[in-house]
């Protein structure tokens, strides 16, 4: 195969698959890793294609794009009310929980009013608004506000938590890659992130089936530092596989 036509198949592999991946693409047109990377860099020189680690993403990729919490709370609020109707069956009265920021797990502290007595770590002001008129302990993590996420990050909220203890942590993501890892599109968001995973006992991952082979910016962890996930049935099957084979379960609403 002459390099453009394997290049033209490279970029009609993306537009089916949203992503390609150096090691997968040495595979299917057996050929050197160093080959195919020439090939990315070729592409991405033509603005087709922008290289991201380990691959390429669409010249149009969002892992930059940062949604307001208002933008993201008109997007599958169903699914998103399956998932925390699901996560909250994990919670034991008397429990320490962690909720990161987010519109999954804003949808989680809206089922946790019904319980009686629960701390409740956020970094979040909207989720520590919902549960200020409850009886639940809730602890804010201080911090710099993010004003798109209504977030806490930064030095002081990752000093915070690493002086804290969960049972719990619920953690919503913007990109979810089985090889990559969790991504999200502030670097700032990423360490608090990272400090809450340090703090928790059990990890779980909350997001829809459309974070799935998403990347944003940065990373926070690779998908073993997960215990387990709840998402919806349009997981990916391949997604599901990978979970099973670093046996984080999963849960599908």
């Amino acid at each position: 195969m002459m390099a453009e036509e394997r290049r033209q198949k490279i970029l009609s592999l993306l537009q089916t698959d949203g992503r390609v991946l150096v090691s997968n693409l040495s595979k299917v047109f057996n050929v050197s890793q160093i080959t195919i990377r020439k090939d990315l860099d070729s592409l991405h020189s033509r603005g087709l294609v922008q290289r991201s680690h380990g691959g390429a993403l669409p010249p149009s990729s969002s892992a930059l794009f940062d949604p307001s919490l208002e933008e993201k709370q008109k997007l599958h609020s169903a699914e998103k009310h399956r998932i925390a109707m699901a996560a909250v069956k994990m919670v034991s009265e008397g429990s320490c929980v962690m909720l990161d920021s987010g519109t999954t797990t804003a949808a989680i502290a809206l089922e946790l009013k019904k319980f009686a007595a629960l701390t409740v770590i956020t970094n979040a002001i909207n989720i520590a608004a919902e549960l200020a008129p409850t009886n639940l302990e809730v602890i804010l993590t201080g911090g710099t506000l993010r004003k798109n996420s209504f977030s806490l990050v930064g030095p002081v909220a990752e000093d915070v938590l690493a002086q804290m203890h969960a049972d719990i942590l619920f953690l919503g993501v913007d990109g979810f890659d089985p090889e990559i890892g969790l991504t999200t599109p502030n670097l700032l968001e990423s360490r608090v992130n990272r400090a809450m995973i340090s703090s928790a006992s059990k990890v779980v991952a909350v997001c829809d089936s459309t974070k799935f082979y998403r990347l944003s910016l940065s990373r926070i962890v690779p998908i073993a530092s997960l215990h387990h996930v709840i998402t919806d049935h349009g997981i990916p099957h391949a997604t599901h596989e990978a979970l099973k084979k670093l046996n984080v379960a999963v849960t599908l609403v």
